[in-house]
């Protein structure tokens, strides 16, 4: 005879398996609930946008949104090179998730929109909007970085961007392939490296050849990484006959027949699994130049101090994403009789953390007005596009460097817990080491401040013009910038990391000093430049006032 359950002999019930000491969920929670980050977007002239910007973190810290993160990272893009009849087709195919938060990001504004908006502080808010929507996940962050990045370098060919540009900075996001002018808002994106050259782009091989027709040509190569190849144009670097040039290659031609564009396959990444990367293979494709032949690398770059920026930006999303899980599983998770945020040395891996991550979104913003000044012609003296020009390499640097250290340390918080998919700290530690490879690796950034301190008049005024804001503040930092502009003169691409890092502390330091409360102040010039520091997260000094940086920089605290 067979018993019921209720006839099971009782051995505790559901005893075994009560759920006590685990955090609840994060969601529903507040991703612009960030002192640090607030404080800046008023400090950099776009205050008036805090409204739209809480009302986009209640969003991006939604469990819908949340949702749609973990489901596009779930379910994979997929390559569909022919339709069952066998034409060519090469369209990549997303999960629904995906178009979600797309629809979302463009829609407010995260895209190429501040390029038609005529407020101070437009480009601010588009970067602060990155650091709160940036608490979903980072992969859709490549098309939207790539479509603003792509404004300025199309201008250098004002035809184009006359007839394209509306549609690029458009909030309205049309997924469907067609003709570019007959679409509601395009994305562009980017082909520069190949499989033999990398970063050494002068090395491509991709062939231009002219046509008959002034301006177009037909490109015949294969590119090694191009990320988003669903969107609607691409700039494109190719040899032509004048040297290595730009391009403008669109899906979808003038007459609404496929451009040659064949997706040979999508790149199996470490991380940033919701975002396609291909290698695109071209063989008559049609682009038209812009900006002249033989300044490709140029017109483009125009295009990478954009995206640099939006590298930092989306590190330090990413921080401030581990380090809110991070102390939201301290603060509701017990251990040896007290809870985790209560126990000293949990607190000072908190805190430690904390520092890191002010720092890192405090620079944000500054690199985010510097730009905005700098593209609005606010700049009179040109100080801020040459801060600009030096200072978000020096930050694409550090702060992507600091990343992968970052959310291993938070994912340490979390225990064995963060050590399982479904807590999304594997996928934040594996999205990490991207934003430091994605245009240019930390080598080619710290030789491109070399570069600029070297080639550039003026960028080298404009570091230690922001260095001296801070003087007499603290005497750390005094001499933290004194050794600088001791050594700067021996500055070699042997030492250039060593230089880059220190120019990147000092750097954060004085922001820190200048507008941070001095518990964090005095813990980051104490810990970064005093020497009072180990070498892993959670060595602050006693001195430290651990209390005031944690309750700080946690939500709700």
């Amino acid at each position: 005879m067979v018993s019921t359950p209720d006839e099971q002999p009782s051995h505790g019930g559901s005893a075994t398996h009560d759920v006590t000491n685990q955090a609840p969920p994060l969601t529903p929670y507040d991703a612009s609930d960030d002192t640090a980050l607030l404080e800046g977007l008023r400090r950099e002239g776009a205050g008036w946008a805090e409204e739209d910007l809480r009302r986009l973190g209640r969003r991006a810290g939604s469990a819908q949104a949340q949702e749609w993160a973990d489901l596009a990272n779930r379910h994979e893009p997929e390559l569909r090179t022919h339709d069952r009849y066998g034409n060519r087709v090469d369209e990549v195919e997303f999960h629904p998730g995906w178009h979600h938060l797309m629809r979302t990001a463009i829609g407010e504004g995260l895209a190429a929109s501040p390029w038609a908006d005529d407020r101070p502080g437009a480009h601010v808010v588009r970067t602060a909007g990155g650091l709160v929507w940036g608490h979903t996940e980072a992969g859709h962050g490549c098309p939207t970085s790539m479509t603003y990045a792509a404004v300025p370098a199309l201008r250098k060919q004002p035809e184009l961007a006359k007839l394209y540009e509306p549609l690029l900075t458009s909030r309205e996001y049309d997924p469907v392939l067609r003709e570019p002018t007959q679409k509601r808002g395009l994305l562009a994106g980017m082909g520069m490296t190949e499989k033999q050259g990398g970063s050494d782009v002068r090395t491509n091989t991709t062939a231009a050849t002219p046509t008959a027709e002034p301006g177009v040509y037909t490109l015949r190569g294969h590119k090694w990484f191009t990320s988003a190849p669903m969107c609607d144009v691409f700039l494109v670097l190719a040899q032509a006959p004048g040297g290595l040039s730009c391009f403008l290659v669109p899906r979808v031609l003038p007459d609404g027949t496929r451009n040659t564009f064949r997706i040979q396959r999508l790149k199996d990444k470490l991380g940033n699994r919701s975002n396609a990367s291909s290698e695109p293979e071209f063989d008559g494709t049609v682009a038209w130049l812009v900006g002249p032949e033989g300044q490709g690398v140029k017109t483009i770059i125009e295009m990478v101090n954009c995206t640099r920026l939006d590298c930092v930006m989306m590190s330090a999303a990413l921080m401030r994403k581990s380090l809110v899980e991070a102390g939201h599983h301290a603060r509701h998770r017990s251990a040896f009789g007290a809870r985790l945020v209560d126990q000293p040395l949990m607190r000072n891996v908190l805190a430690d953390l904390a520092l890191e991550s002010e720092a890192a979104t405090t620079l944000t913003l500054r690199l985010a007005g510097a730009a905005d000044r700098a593209i609005r012609g606010d700049d009179v003296d040109g100080s801020e596009a040459a801060f600009r020009r030096i200072a978000t390499a020096i930050g694409k640097y550090w702060v992507t460097k600091r990343g992968p250290a970052f959310t291993a340390e938070a994912l340490e918080c979390l225990g064995g817990n963060g050590y399982v998919e479904d807590s999304g700290m594997p996928r934040h530690y594996r999205e990490a080491p991207l934003l430091s490879i994605w245009e240019g690796s930390g080598n080619v950034n710290a030789l491109d401040v070399l570069r600029a301190l070297s080639r550039e008049p003026g960028t080298a005024e404009a570091l230690f013009g922001e260095l001296t804001l801070a003087r007499g503040a603290d005497a750390r930092l005094d001499s933290a910038v004194t050794r600088l502009k001791t050594g700067l003169p021996e500055a070699s691409p042997t030492t250039a990391r060593r230089l880059v890092e220190q120019m990147a502390l000092a750097l954060q330091a004085s922001l820190l000093v200048r507008h941070a409360p001095a518990a964090v102040a005095d813990a980051f010039c104490a810990t970064r430049l005093g020497g009072g520091w180990g070498h892993a997260f959670g060595t602050l000094p006693r001195t430290a006032d651990l209390d005031t940086i944690v309750e700080r920089a946690l939500p709700g605290g």
